[in-house]
This record gives structure tokens, C-alpha cells and sequence, in this order.
């Protein structure tokens, strides 16, 4: 398993946390609510994201023999979607 986690800036972090989960919650086994929320992928990844006034915390981890870089990609690029007044936001994305 894989880690990566990223704190991104943004003061609409619950928006476009909920935004996402719900966008997925048609494909995806998704729980959520305004702070945190939970995105299991078929691939076996799991998206964990947290929100505060200030930041998006999230916490992707991926299986072993999947693309890690592709992953968060796929995450990055659906929450600037979501955040196109803002986008791109910065992801820094560090392995734990």
C-alpha cells in the first residue's frame, strides 16, 4: 500500500469535498458529510478527505501494483473541476 496525503489550500473546502463525493457516489462506495468524507475506489485506492475553513486535507492510499501517479491525478484534476473560480489548487503531495 501507498500513501500520499496533500493539504490544499482553499476557503471552500467542505463544497468541494461534498461536491466530489457526491459526483462519485454513483460509481463508488462514498460516505460523507460538510467536514469529512470517504471514497472507496474498484481498484481497491481509498480517498479520505477532511475539511476546515482554511484547507482540504486529503489522504489517498493506493494498493500496490496500481499507479500511484495516476491516482492522484484522477483527484487532483476532478477537485479543480469542482474549484474552476480557484483552479488549479496546489496539491503538494507527499508519500507517508
Amino acid at each position: 500500500m501507498s500513501v500520499s496525503v496533500a493539504r490544499v489550500p482553499t476557503h471552500s473546502a467542505s463544497k468541494y469535498l461534498q461536491q466530489l463525493a457526491k459526483h462519485w457516489s454513483h460509481k463508488m462506495e462514498v460516505t460523507f458529510s460538510e467536514e469529512e468524507g470517504r471514497i472507496a475506489f474498484p481498484n481497491g485506492a481509498v480517498l479520505e478527505m477532511r475539511a476546515d475553513s482554511e484547507t482540504l486535507d486529503v489522504a489517498l492510499t493506493v494498493p500496490d501494483g496500481e499507479d500511484v501517479e495516476r491516482m492522484r491525478g484522477v483527484v487532483s484534476s476532478h477537485l479543480d473541476r469542482f474549484a474552476f473560480r480557484e483552479a488549479p489548487l496546489t496539491f503538494d503531495w507527499a508519500a507517508v
